[in-house]
């Protein structure tokens, strides 16, 4: 009986192992990320299990599971996806970045952190989902998407944006937002660089986290890292096109033949219409004696010519890209190869950009101690051609062309002083601006001592911009050409010693100490010449100018800065990170030039306590920062300036001498304008990591602001560089991100930011030179206490004049109303008030990401949103009327809206001879923009396994698609209004590919 157990238990066991095996199964796949290139190093595992494996080289994997199992797939600083087994072999798998990921390595300048140990407010800009887009500069990726960050909007080809962080920290001193490239401050644009090239983009915004860059870092900072190979990769080939077609996001046009000729009868509607209402036209009245003569044939009839200058002036506007790259790495080394091409061509005609880059960072490992390494590039940009003068090709009346029969340039097609706007752009234009940049870096580890490493990085800076030119009608008509030549070398040293080291698991210590200089120097050379004969060798044969010119310059500035930094951490809860810079700055006056800026922030992890548990909160940190920096003045700024200038010319014809004259008085006490900030932010992750997000709040205050400080004339000298006033910025920001729908084939996605400032100025120069016993404001900057910069102050605007009203002298029907602000009936300075503010309220971005196995969406609305008199700029036409009423030439936007007594409600005035007070008419420019918009598929991997190709996405791009809002003018982002001195924004449409090998 006991023989029979054992057989029976010994064939139950093997019964039950082989159901065991049958259940098992080999499963295969491969695992890419959202690029679609293969991972290596993914750690697959059988859920609840500790069986798994790693993917290869090639992101491919094997593993034996069951159908009931599990698969996690789990990889550093990517979102970990589950998948259930079922009845699959052959598995497909992406994963995507997380930007929830607490544990993801951010550049902090001089090193980086783990995101979960950062106490200061840092950013980490989602540039995924904008890599498809056309934009030829990497801030236009950064549009709306990073609360805090302002990137101002783009309508001319090759144009960098403006760039701001949390709002406008100076008066008159350095604004300007910080960039470093690889570790190194970089001078240029960022136009220069090729987005393909860039990895990530961090965006140091408090004082706290800003004051390792003292005060260059004054305005905020942009840490911009490149990308870079793999150790122990195969060699990788990326191959990437797009193009890409642009047209205005504005109709606007300028006025044909009959809506000009409306026009004049528009202006003089008290003649061309019976009184007393004006609305029956008067036979009487004949055109004829009412437009300039130089539109009237010799037969006294009106020209026939309806020409289009705006079609004449414009062109079909494109964007053509090419990418290619080489990457991977041996055991002790890695590298990236690149080289890029793109030509944009302007809406407007010679409105081009063409640019050229080619990239090389390289890195070996020496030895076990040492690595050595270079981060370089050169970029080649071409701008050549030049414009036709586009405000007056919005002028030009319709009457009169632009050549004559035999297709040669009238210089001047009315006969009047105002010249043909083709003579700009039909010339002889060359002109480049060339940048080299490379950082030469070396890092020790220290074998003897355990965490100790230093590093010494030599970053070197070199442009230089060629910028030629003839033209046969310059310099009335006699010819002009000239040659410019400028470059621009800057250097930068630093020595970073770093100490990283735990102590029985609780004591987390970081040390950085820093010591660096840096040197900028520029010369430029610029020879012209008046008066050819001959311009058949253009630019190159200036000799052969009547008059010849020469003018030079050059400056150079320096810097010398320490830093230590302390990041502190006990047991993965309370964190402090204090940071001490000592900054000299050639600019500031002899017993001036240094500067001491310290600061302190600290962080608290709730969710570490163990008293705080509850369920739905995974991930819960307060922060708290206090700090001060620097500014950096304009160079020589404490000393006293001249300025070269025509002094005499000895008799008719002679030679002319020059003299020099003082220009600003010098001041031994100029100083450096700090910064002192607050900022408080607290992070979080929720609902096991389905919702993440921070919000921010921030104080800051600057003293001693820098200003040029207008003296009286009797003193000889115009102004002085002082340091007066304080300067207050205070907004919240935040960011929230929701994982909506997370299943095996479908993904969605949303991310919200929005961010708002507000600025004020505290005082100005302590002075009460009127008596009032406040102090006095700075009327001539626009400049008043206790407002912000940017408050518009001036005449406020009424209604318009219409035929019935009471109407003082000197306005008239069609005129605008000024309002008597203190009711004596005179309108004069007095009757100056605030009219509102040019600042917005707040920005917005809102970004929703769809996946669908190969598929994905991605769709970004951008908003900036004004009310309660904020986000205001003139929308009114610069050219109500002329003069001289027999100088009408001046052609008008077909979206104007002019009174006349057909009219009564147009909202533009309308004159022939101004009124002395033309008050200021102000709209709103809030908008919601459908800013980006992608959609893209990656081909499966069976199909491209047979090609033997790792990845291949098709994308199809918009951007500017649609613009919701009230402003009338050409767009309300750039604040170009219904005046000739604006230009559209385009929108685009782009086709493109990304192949890898």
């Amino acid at each position: 009986m006991q023989n029979k157990l054992k057989y029976f238990l010994t064939f139950l066991a093997i019964l039950i192992s082989f159901c065991a095996l049958a259940q098992n199964v080999t499963r295969t796949g491969i695992v890419k990320d959202s690029q679609g290139l293969p991972l290596p190093g993914v750690n697959v595992l059988v859920k609840n299990t500790t069986v798994g494996t790693q993917t290869d080289f090639d992101g491919q994997f094997t593993v034996d599971a069951a159908a009931e199992d599990v698969l996690v797939f789990s990889y550093v600083g990517l979102e970990t996806k589950e998948i259930s087994v079922g009845d699959k072999v052959n598995f497909e798998v992406v994963l995507k970045e997380d930007s929830s990921q607490l544990d993801a390595v951010v550049v902090v300048g001089y090193g980086t952190q783990k995101k979960e140990d950062l106490t200061g407010a840092i950013s980490s800009a989602n540039l995924e989902p904008f890599r498809a887009m056309p934009n030829v500069s990497i801030a236009q990726s950064l549009q709306g998407t990073v609360p805090g960050l302002s990137v101002g909007q783009v309508n001319s080809a090759g144009e960098n944006p403006g760039i701001s962080i949390r709002g406008r920290n100076s008066l008159a001193g350095n604004n300007s937002v910080l960039v470093v490239v690889d570790g190194i401050v970089y001078t240029g644009g960022l136009v220069d660089l090729n987005p393909d090239d860039i990895e990530s983009i961090d965006v140091l915004k408090d004082v706290s986290s800003t004051a390792i860059y003292g005060a260059q870092g004054a305005n905020g900072v942009l840490l911009v890292t490149t990308k870079s190979g793999g150790k122990n990769r195969k060699p990788r080939i990326t191959l990437s096109s797009k193009y890409t077609v642009q047209s205005p996001t504005n109709k606007a046009r300028p006025l044909d033949r009959e809506g000009y000729l409306e026009k004049v009868r528009g202006l003089y509607w008290n003649q061309a219409y019976l009184a007393p209402d004006y609305t029956q036209p008067n036979p009487d009245f004949d055109l004829i004696d009412y437009v300039d003569i130089s539109l009237v044939d010799n037969n006294g009839n009106l020209l026939d010519s309806n020409f289009n200058w705006w079609d004449a002036a414009t062109q079909s506007s494109s964007i053509e890209e090419y990418n290619v790259s080489i990457s991977g790495g041996s055991e002790n080394s890695k590298y990236l190869l690149s080289a890029a091409y793109l030509d944009q061509k302007g809406y407007i005609i010679n409105d081009t950009y063409n640019r050229k880059n080619i990239r090389a960072n390289i890195e070996i490992d020496v030895a076990d101690w040492l690595k050595v390494g270079t981060q370089a590039f050169a970029t080649f940009n071409d701008y050549s051609g030049a414009e036709p003068t586009l405000s007056d090709i919005i002028r030009q009346p319709p009457l009169v062309e632009p050549f004559d029969e035999n297709g040669e340039l009238i210089p001047f097609p009315t006969g009047t002083i105002y010249s043909n706007p083709f003579m700009s752009s039909y010339v002889d234009n060359y002109s480049k601006n060339n940048t080299l940049f490379g950082n030469f870096y070396s890092e020790i580890d220290f074998l003897f001592i355990d965490g100790l490493s230093y590093r010494v990085n030599f970053g070197n800076n070199y442009r230089w911009n060629q910028d030629f030119g003839s033209s046969e009608y310059g310099a009335g008509l006699t010819g002009t050409a000239y040659k410019n030549n400028g470059s621009r070398y800057d250097y930068t040293l630093d020595n970073i010693l770093t100490y990283t080291k735990n102590i029985a698991q609780d004591h987390d210590i970081t040390l950085t100490a820093l010591y660096g200089a840096s040197e900028r120097t520029y010369q430029n050379t610029d020879a012209y010449g008046n008066g050819f004969t001959d311009l058949t060798l253009s630019y190159n044969a200036l000799e052969q100018a009547e008059f010849q010119f020469i003018n030079s310059s050059a400056w150079k500035e320096a810097l010398n800065y320490q830093m230590g930094r302390l990041n502190y951490k006990f047991k993965d809860k309370y964190l402090v990170t204090g940071t001490l810079r000592r900054e000299g700055f050639s600019g500031f006056a002899e017993n001036k030039k240094w500067g001491l800026f310290p600061s302190l922030a600290l962080a608290w992890v709730i969710t570490e306590e163990n008293f705080f548990n509850p369920n739905f909160i995974d991930f819960l940190k307060l922060r708290g920062g206090y700090g001060s920096t620097g500014n950096l003045t304009s160079r020589y700024a404490s000393l006293s300036r001249i300025s070269r200038y025509q002094a005499y010319v000895f008799g008719d014809g002679g030679n002319t001498s020059f003299g020099q004259e003082l220009r600003s008085l010098a001041n031994s006490n100029l100083e450096w304008e700090s910064t002192g900030g607050l900022n408080l932010g607290l992070d979080f992750r929720m609902f096991k990591g389905k919702l993440t997000g921070s919000v921010e709040y921030y104080k800051t205050e600057t003293k001693n602001q820098l200003f040029s400080r207008s003296i009286p004339n009797i003193s000889g000298v115009g102004s002085i560089n002082v340091n007066l006033g304080n300067f207050q910025n205070e907004g919240v920001e935040f960011t929230l991100t929701s994982q909506n729908i997370t299943t095996e084939n479908f993904n969605w996605s949303t991310t919200l930011n929005f961010s708002q400032n507000r600025n004020k100025i505290l005082s100005l120069t302590g002075l009460d030179e009127d008596g009032d016993g406040q102090e006095d404001d700075i009327i001539s900057n626009g400049l008043f206490i206790g407002r912000s910069i940017g408050v518009i102050y001036g005449y406020e605007a009424g209604d318009i004049y219409q035929l019935d009203d009471d109407i003082p002298e000197g306005y008239y029907p069609g005129t605008r109303r000024v309002i008597d602000q203190n009711g004596d009936g005179i309108i004069n300075s007095d009757d100056r008030t605030f009219l509102g503010d040019s600042n917005s309220a707040f920005r917005s971005g809102l970004l929703n990401t769809f996946t669908y196995k190969g598929f994905g969406l991605n769709i970004f609305l951008n908003t900036v949103q004004g009310g309660n008199g904020r986000y205001l700029s003139s929308n009114e036409p610069n050219y109500g009327g002329r003069q001289d009423e027999k100088d009408n030439l001046f052609n008008y936007l077909d979206n104007n809206d002019f009174w006349t007594p057909l009219n009564p409600d147009g909202i533009n005035e309308r004159y022939v001879s101004a009124p002395e007070v033309i008050p200021r008419v102000l709209y709103d420019r809030s908008f919601i923009r459908l800013q980006d918009i992608s959609l893209s598929y990656s081909l499966p991997s069976k199909l491209l396994d047979k090609l033997d190709i790792a990845n291949l996405k098709l994308f199809l791009t918009g951007k500017n698609l649609a613009t919701w809002t009230k402003w009338r003018g050409w767009d309300p982002e750039t604040g170009d209004g219904l005046g000739d001195s604006g230009r559209p924004v385009l929108k685009s449409y782009s086709l493109g590919l990304n192949v890898t090998f």
